[in-house]
């Protein structure tokens, strides 16, 4: 696949959902708290796979400003302060197109992990074994 070309970038603030729309007729609308918790900064995803951060408990996350970054990439600058991302358009069109996988995926990290997507969420008390 070629480079991808945005046609559309709206950032629909009521919804809080992006709206991208790309030159190869794919569009997708991608929810903030699924932009803040996949966001490609190191902060989030490491220097490698074993250093990934979950980040949880930011179901009411806002995406106070979009930023182009040159020709090629935008920046989100998240209510949390979070503002280290650089979404490269292709990184956005992978992120529409797996959405459904890495949402549920990382529904199930935050189950493993006995966390929330409530803001303040701590972490829940796994269950106690059986006492001998």
């Amino acid at each position: 696949m070629g480079t991808l070309v945005p046609l559309k970038i709206v950032l629909h603030r009521r919804s809080q959902v992006l709206e991208i729309a790309f030159d190869s007729g794919e569009s997708f609308h991608l929810p903030a708290e699924y932009l803040r918790t996949h966001s490609p900064s190191a902060e989030v995803q490491g220097h490698g796979p074993d250093q990934r951060v979950l980040v949880y408990g930011r179901k009411y996350i806002k995406i106070m400003a979009v930023e182009p970054v040159g020709n090629y990439a935008l920046l989100l600058r998240f209510d949390d302060g979070h503002a280290s991302g650089i979404f490269s358009w292709q990184v956005l069109a992978e992120l529409g197109r797996n959405h459904e996988r890495n949402w549920q995926a990382y529904l199930a990290a935050l189950e493993q992990a006995g966390l929330s997507r409530e803001p303040g969420a701590r972490r829940k008390p796994k269950p106690a074994g059986n006492p001998p």
